[in-house]
């Protein structure tokens, strides 16, 4: 008998993946690029760690962090609508692309100049940035870091993720493998890991062209600022989403430094790293189901339900590993980070699932086309962020700061696991996404009825 439920179970989860392939194949390249890329950024960050003082690293782990807030910022939603934009616009890919491209880096190169003379006229001499190379080499990592963003999420939107999965596991390896010659030939500073790391990203855009034979120059062609423009509604609206939704994460290490010291910092860092990291799973199944939903709306509630458990059941496994083996970890990056952090940093793997919920319910908020409204509750959530972020750090110091962060991200995983409830009532034949008919034009009776995927979604008007 247990061997026929076992039987019957399997079956039925080959039936599910084989249902949802398209999601599964994109999901399982991303998913083995990001395994692979956290193989090789484990490696980095344990070579740095050994390798660097621990100031050296809370430093350049911060400014790594504002470098990545500046990416969000200057990609501006421009690569989560491709994902979802490329397929409703054949022919006009490559214009589309372009034109995010240029607009996003401009963007990025801009703000990043801005924080840069910002810091520089109020921090002088003991900013995070110590020169002009450094200052440099930040703008320059800044405009790389979008161009790879809108470059991932085109070859998302394109459903050829393992063009995205190539360019992660570029990136890990060539940033392991010039930091490594830095610390043999005897640099140890906050330039040196800022300088590999803007070097490995910008081999990994070479290196991702080469190898999947100019997938990345297939992207480039005569700018669409016009088709662009058409689309401002929705790039605002993807803008607000994904600010709101990663911004509070992107800059936690820099807040850890000020609001603790760059030494607690550095012992933050590895921690914080790994369950990064480990997010990128469920974030990835539920990116995906952008695209495939656009492209599939008929079985979009199965994939859904598929993605959803799979994150789920992947963050709660995390979740306890980092419970049980925190000071483990620590020790095995530098022993000096367990004198520094001790037990502190134990239960920040529980956010995973709050984070989860609040991926998958982004999800659907893009595939509803109201990002604009959801992202006011998603922007009131990183405020709740951050606001139990300080007052953590305030009341018990990295501790608090942890428990305030995995306690704010599990509320709103509460109230996205009521908006996808909500969404997912069995209401209807098509499911949380239908096939809404548009109004054929009279003039032409011979005119097909076009189709666009609808959601249902629980958002406020």
């Amino acid at each position: 008998m247990p061997i026929e439920l076992a039987g019957t179970a399997i079956i039925w989860v080959l039936r599910a993946l084989r249902k949802s392939a398209k999601l599964v194949m994109n999901s399982s390249a991303l998913a083995i690029g990001t395994i692979a890329a956290a193989g090789l950024g484990f490696a980095y960050w344990w070579l740095a760690a050994r390798l660097f003082p621990p100031a050296v690293i809370g430093n350049a782990s911060a400014l790594l962090a504002v470098m990545g807030l500046v990416g969000v910022l200057g990609e501006s939603g421009l690569g989560t609508l491709l994902m979802g934009e490329i397929v409703r616009h054949p022919g006009k890919e490559r214009g589309l692309i372009t034109a995010a491209a240029s607009v996003g880096v401009a963007l990025a190169v801009g703000l990043a100049l801005l924080f840069v003379f910002g810091e520089a006229y109020l921090s002088g001499a003991t900013g995070l940035i110590g020169g002009w190379l450094e200052g440099v080499a930040f703008v320059f990592g800044c405009g790389l870091t979008v161009l790879c963003i809108v470059a991932d999420q085109a070859f998302m939107g394109n459903l050829r993720s393992t063009g995205k999965m190539i360019r992660q596991v570029l990136f890990s390896a060539f940033k392991l493998v010039l930091i490594t010659a830095a610390a043999a030939v005897g640099y140890a500073s906050n330039a040196t890991v800022l300088l590999t790391w803007v070097a490995a990203l910008l081999a990994s855009c070479i290196g991702v062209d080469l190898l999947t034979r100019g997938g990345v120059r297939h992207f480039v062609g005569p700018p669409d600022f016009q088709l662009l423009h058409r689309l401002r509604r929705k790039v605002f609206g993807h803008y607000a989403l994904d600010v709101a939704v990663q911004a509070p994460s992107v800059i936690m290490p820099y807040l850890v430094l000020a609001l603790l010291s760059p030494t607690t910092n550095a012992a933050f860092v590895p921690l914080w790293m790994l369950v990064s990291v480990a997010s990128l799973i469920p974030a990835v199944m539920a990116t995906v189901l952008f695209p495939v939903v656009r492209a599939s709306p008929k079985q979009s509630r199965h994939d859904i339900i598929v993605s959803l458990t799979v994150s789920l059941l992947f963050s709660l496994v995390c979740a306890i590993l980092v419970f049980s083996y925190s000071q483990e970890i620590l020790a095995a990056f530098n022993p000096a980070y367990l004198d520094i952090a001790g037990s502190s940093l134990r239960f920040l793997g529980f956010s995973l699932l709050g984070s989860t919920l609040k991926f998958h319910a982004c999800t659907l908020a893009r595939l509803s086309d109201r990002m604009r409204k959801a992202s006011r509750w998603f922007a009131l959530g990183g405020l709740l962020e951050l606001c139990f972020v300080v007052l953590g750090a305030r009341l018990d110091g990295l501790q608090g700061l942890v428990l305030g962060w995995t306690l704010a991200v599990s509320i709103e995983g509460v109230f996205a696991a009521l908006t996808l409830a909500l969404a997912m009532k069995p209401d209807s034949a098509a499911g949380p996404v239908h096939e809404e008919s548009t109004v054929a034009d009279p003039r032409k009776p011979n005119q097909s009825r076009p189709t666009v995927p609808v959601m249902r979604t629980p958002w406020p008007r």
